[in-house]
């Protein structure tokens, strides 16, 4: 059985972490890089670094600190936020990013998977998915997309663009319940099982986790490949390794977590 990842992700803003719930309040929390290399002596298997505000104020992402990231890291880092052509994927993965994730450039201009994926490799392309419960009746979707940044919703039924995401050459999905974020509550896991079992690619199930539980939960309940959380450890509720140990009395397979 594969082992599943453990991944804490770093929302920048303005070269600083944030956190908010459900994609609002933003405060500042710390410095990406130092908070990067502590979750990789914690266990981290991937880092995952966000440019929140790329896509809603029209710019690229921050390449420099990206790039001071990804020099103090071993261990895969995703990064994403403002990925809008070839040329900001070829830029990202230049400045020293292990996979590039595009959210609403995705969307938009749906060739730009196919062609990241041709060029560079599936393994490469993420394809992040922030998802808003709507409801089950008529012809509505249970989950639909939202872009920049969460605040444009498209009308795509989540589950289907995942599937179709993934038809294009996504190597794996990104998925945030916006309706989860930052509440600690627990991961929305019909959302990440309903996409799990369309899309055929690993899954990072994103936004909700509270404690150890919760990631559990996802990664069985939920059919994920991949936990990520933000908000429980930037604020020192529970580390990498926490999380390693709980996974692993629920026999659920993991690397070992580092010594942080």
């Amino acid at each position: 059985m594969l082992r599943k990842r453990v991944i804490p992700c770093l929302d920048v803003k303005d070269g600083r972490v944030v956190k908010g719930v459900r994609f609002r309040d933003l405060e500042a929390v710390g410095d990406p890089v130092a908070m990067a290399v502590a979750y990789e002596r914690q266990g981290a298997d991937e880092i995952v670094f966000l440019d929140v505000s790329a896509s809603q104020e029209g710019r690229a992402t921050l390449l420099d600190v990206v790039r001071q990231t990804a020099e103090n890291l071993f261990v895969p880092l995703t990064v994403g936020g403002g990925v809008a052509t070839m040329e900001d994927v070829h830029r990202v993965l230049n400045a020293g990013a292990d996979k590039v994730a595009m959210n609403t450039a995705a969307v938009r201009n749906p060739a730009l998977i196919t062609d990241a994926s041709r060029e560079y490799g599936a393994q490469c392309v993420v394809v992040a998915i922030d998802a808003k419960r709507e409801g089950n009746a008529g012809s509505s979707p249970a989950w639909s997309v939202h872009t920049h940044g969460g605040t444009r919703p498209t009308g795509l039924d989540a589950v289907a663009w995942a599937r179709r995401a993934a038809e294009l050459g996504g190597g794996e999905i990104l998925l945030t319940s916006m309706d989860a974020d930052g509440t600690e509550d627990g991961y929305d896991l019909a959302l990440t099982r309903a996409v799990s079992r369309a899309a055929g690619v690993p899954i990072v199930a994103s936004g909700g986790a509270g404690n150890p539980r919760h990631m559990v939960e996802a990664l069985r309940e939920g059919e994920a490949d991949a936990a990520l959380a933000a908000s429980v450890f930037h604020y020192g509720k529970f580390t990498v390794g926490d999380v390693k140990r709980a996974l692993a009395e629920a026999g659920v397979p993991v690397r070992e977590a580092g010594l942080a």
